[in-house]
């Protein structure tokens, strides 16, 4: 198949953080199929440019044999305001199509759109038409709901106007693919999407990459050069924004000072600066912050803690997400502290793999380290528990077969 890709934060080769779509376009590629990918400039995480792309509107990249990425201009107002990251959003929108009609010859199969930011659909929609070809919009993430609820979106007519624009993508793409069972269930009974419509392929985990580890990794020694080898270390991996709330593990590690537990906080995000300064200011000397790492190395750090940790805002619309490094964590044999309510509590409680936490509650998260610490054989237990529950339901190679098959059939019904 020859399948365009319009993801807004596509990583680069080298970079850190959650690589749903890097991952399945390198399955896909592995098998023969083209891929080109439509990606944005500004990283999601920093809301910065690198330098290779200052000035320019649109850069081409071969990741590999079968897969190329064109980088479109962003506004590096992204980070600035909400009116920022909105002109982010749809400088995108239009240096995308841009790039789509002029800076792209190849004929494909099907176009994917991955959103947030649900104004991605646009780019969709119109090379869809322009094209002659059918699109699958993915939901990664409830949009205009979790910006609503988090706070980041109260101007009423654009509320307004982000509900009827997802209605409207909903009716033309072809088919419609959500991450987590609560997704579906809003779509059919909240936002009238037929049942046929939708399709489930899910988050998953890179075997592939946490079984080599496992095998060979040296677990002492890199425990050694983090200076964390006497102690109890929870770990959590991914943004550091305003939604992610990192500021309660703050507070637990405050609970747990006199304790031999390490926190280890992998990634980078808007609020990054402050929690830092936050973390000095309050003596936190049990908080090691690390910078994002390529995928193919985060598993180190993973495999060097003891307990992993998925957190998020309290807020509703959370108690539909699955937390992308929660699959991760429970590749590498790691138990989980669960901070997610919803189908993310679930997971955890089914697959026995660990705790769930009440969100924003310190004291409860500080409770659920010190069972482990009370009941180290707990460590293991919940651990091979979480690997053979993610082997059995969330393998990145199996849904990308899975995926693919349904890209397939949407191209043979337009044929």
């Amino acid at each position: 198949m020859r399948i365009l890709l319009i993801h807004q934060y596509f990583l680069e080769k080298d970079d850190g953080g959650g690589s749903r779509f890097n991952e399945f376009t390198r399955h896909w590629a592995q098998e023969g199929h083209k891929i080109t990918v439509i990606a944005g400039m500004v990283h999601y995480n920093t809301g910065k440019k690198r330098d290779k792309y200052k000035g320019k509107f649109t850069v081409k990249e071969r990741y590999s044999e079968n897969i190329d990425v064109l980088r479109c201009h962003v506004s590096e107002s992204y980070n600035s305001s909400f009116l920022g990251r909105l002109w982010g959003y749809f400088s995108f929108v239009f240096s995308s199509i841009f790039a789509g009609v002029f800076k792209i010859n190849n004929k494909y199969d099907i176009i994917i759109s991955t959103s947030p930011p649900l104004f991605i659909g646009i780019t969709a929609y119109m090379l869809s038409k322009l094209k002659g070809i059918p699109f699958l919009f993915e939901i990664r993430d409830l949009w205009p709901e979790s910006a609503i609820d988090t706070g980041v979106l109260t101007n009423k007519p654009l509320i307004k106007l982000s509900y009827w624009f997802e209605s409207f993508i909903y009716k033309k793409a072809s088919l419609i693919n959500v991450l987590t069972p609560a997704f579906r269930e809003k779509l059919i009974t909240n936002k009238g999407v037929r049942q046929s419509k939708i399709i489930y392929i899910p988050n998953a985990a890179d075997f592939s990459l946490s079984d080599r580890y496992l095998e060979t990794f040296d677990r002492k020694k890199f425990r050694e050069n983090l200076d964390i080898d006497d102690c109890l270390a929870v770990i959590y991996v991914g943004a550091h924004g305003v939604a992610n709330a990192l500021s309660q593990i703050l507070d637990t590690a405050s609970i747990l000072k006199g304790e031999k537990v390490v926190f280890l906080l992998v990634g980078a995000g808007m609020q990054k600066i402050q929690l830092i300064e936050e973390a000095r200011r309050r003596g936190l000397t049990n908080v090691k912050f690390i910078d994002p790492v390529p995928k193919s190395e985060i598993f180190k750090y993973i495999l060097a803690s003891d307990i992993g940790s998925s957190v998020l805002k309290r807020v509703d619309t959370f108690k539909t997400v699955y937390s992308n490094k929660t699959f991760d964590y429970m590749s590498c044999k790691k138990p989980v502290l669960m901070a997610i309510d919803g189908v993310s509590r679930k997971l955890v409680e089914d697959a026995e793999c660990g705790y769930y936490v009440e969100p924003e509650n310190p004291e409860e998260f500080a409770r659920k380290i010190t069972c482990y610490i009370e009941n180290p054989s707990l460590l293991k237990i919940h651990g091979e528990s979480g690997y053979k529950y993610a082997k059995k339901h969330f393998d990145r190679e199996f849904l990308a077969g899975k995926y693919l098959s349904e890209l397939k059939k949407i191209n043979n019904d337009v044929q």
